[in-house]
């Protein structure tokens, strides 16, 4: 029977913070070279898979097209996040509409981390046969520790073969993950699964028939569209049914509920990566069982360090880090936000992204739950270099060759622009103007303006903002080839 792998790239990676934010959440995140979604796209085709679905929240759908992928997936652009049985449903009613009932469904995380694909390729295999003959099947793993930030799945005993599901059980505390450990009867619940469509939507309907008839109606009021200037296939979500879509999670909806569920044991090592601590062990430690991020260029100095991990991202150059008499500490630089805590406290990472999001969304605190330093537009880039300050504020802005800002006007801002690589063209009030390298443009209060890169090289310019208000919702689009409103 035919696979169809189905990417849910929906994951905030809270616990992940600094590096992971609303805008740029965990999936894209960069572990060994490429980012955790590029993987988990990799992984369905060497699965064998014919086609792909990426679901994901429409503000993400520029970041998973400019990932660099060995496929051409479909998309389902959800409007706002409404957990995992609402994106599988949606993609559970594509599949049926294009590829019919029986084609199974292998559905996977965009935020896990899964090094040993042959390894993997050779279960999902074992979960197909099992699909095929209308089994629900989730991957579980062999759990290793107490581990209270996963759900648990019971069985009678473990062992090699599939077995039908008894239970499922949700984070346990750290009583419970032990007496779990020692039972020999549970797995972690690795949150990926394989099933026929057509089983998963008859399991739906009947344990959550209130979340299948909302998703069905989202499913077809949806929109199609070509995406990104026709670069892919994209059914847009529409909001209104959508929102009436109970947001609760596969397991609640249909794990727990079904009858049909078998547990495939996992022989893949596999991490979700949901933590400081988990990050670390997916690194490569030094003698001192020191690990750090090979994706920046940094010299580490240390001295009496120990169990230690060191990410740091910086705005291009080159940064000295010095530790000196610590142990077992999760040490996190951006350029807006420092995080230092214990390991073993990374959970708690959490409980912080609370207290941030709290804040004025506007504020120094409440950007860095939003907006990393340098932000990811279709178009190109940002970069804040100096944050604002009452009356002004400073960016670096690029632009990708062949991409267009929209067509846009502030009401509280004027601007001004600098380039100084590259060649661009700005419209102004309909009149257009070439600017190259040294040329400046300046964009007054209310004034329509777009910036272009019709060149084959990218396009950098320094932007100047000056205003009594500079927020990012500061901006009204008349005209976007993205479709952004």
């Amino acid at each position: 029977m035919k696979l169809v792998s189905v990417v849910l790239a929906g994951g905030s990676g809270s616990r992940l913070w600094p590096v992971s934010r609303k805008s740029m959440p965990k999936p894209f995140m960069k572990i060994g070279g490429s980012t955790l979604f590029e993987q988990a796209i990799s992984r369905g085709v060497a699965c064998g898979a014919s086609d792909h679905i990426v679901v994901c929240n429409q503000d993400h759908f520029f970041l998973c097209e400019k990932a660099k992928m060995c496929c051409k997936p479909s998309y389902i652009l959800e409007p706002e996040g409404r957990n995992t049985a609402p994106a599988i449903a949606l993609a559970a009613f594509s599949v049926m509409e294009q590829h019919g009932g029986d084609t199974i469904m292998l559905v996977l995380s965009a935020d896990h981390l899964i090094p040993n694909t042959p390894a993997f390729t050779s279960d999902v295999i074992e979960a197909k046969h099992q699909a095929e003959k209308g089994e629900i099947v989730v991957f579980g793993i062999v759990p290793t520790s107490p581990e209270t930030g996963y759900g648990y799945i019971k069985v009678e005993n473990k062992d090699n073969r599939p077995q039908k599901v008894l239970k499922f059980t949700e984070k346990p505390n750290e009583f419970e993950a032990l007496e779990y450990l020692s039972s020999g009867q549970y797995y972690w619940n690795s949150g990926m699964f394989c099933f026929s469509a057509g089983t998963f939507l008859s399991e739906l309907k009947k344990c959550s028939p209130e979340v299948y008839d909302a998703a069905e109606l989202a499913f077809k009021s949806a929109s199609q569209d070509g995406g990104n200037r026709g670069r892919a296939n994209v059914l847009r979500i529409n909001q209104t049914n959508f929102l009436n879509v109970p947001d609760i999670s596969v397991d609640y909806a249909v794990m727990e509920r079904s009858d049909a569920v078998m547990v495939v044991p996992a022989r893949f090592g596999w991490s979700d990566v949901g933590t400081w601590n988990s990050i670390s062990e997916a690194h490569t430690p030094d003698s001192n069982g020191n690990t750090t991020n090979s994706n920046q260029p940094i010299e580490w100095l240390s001295i009496d360090t120990k169990n230690t991990h060191l990410h740091v991202e910086t705005q291009g150059a080159k940064a000295v880090v010095a530790t000196i008499g610590i142990e077992n500490l999760a040490i996190v630089h951006t350029p807006d936000a420092i995080l230092i805590c214990e390991k073993k406290s990374s959970q708690k990472i959490k409980e912080i992204v609370g207290l941030v999001a709290q804040k004025d969304p506007n504020s120094l605190v409440g950007q860095t739950a939003i907006l990393p330093q340098t932000v990811q537009r279709p178009w190109g880039t940002y970069t804040s270099l100096k944050k604002e300050e009452p009356g002004y504020q400073v960016k670096r802005i690029t632009v990708s060759p062949g991409q267009r800002l929209s067509l846009q006007y502030h009401h509280h801002r004027a601007e001004h622009w600098t380039v100084v690589k590259g060649k661009a063209t700005v419209e102004v009030d309909g009149v257009e103007f070439d600017l190259g390298p040294g040329e400046h443009k300046y964009i007054p209060l209310g004034a329509r303006h777009r910036l272009t890169n019709w060149g084959e090289e990218e396009m950098v310019l320094i932007e100047v903002q000056v205003g009594d208000y500079l927020g990012e919702d500061d901006i009204v689009r008349l005209e976007d080839i993205y479709g952004r409103q």
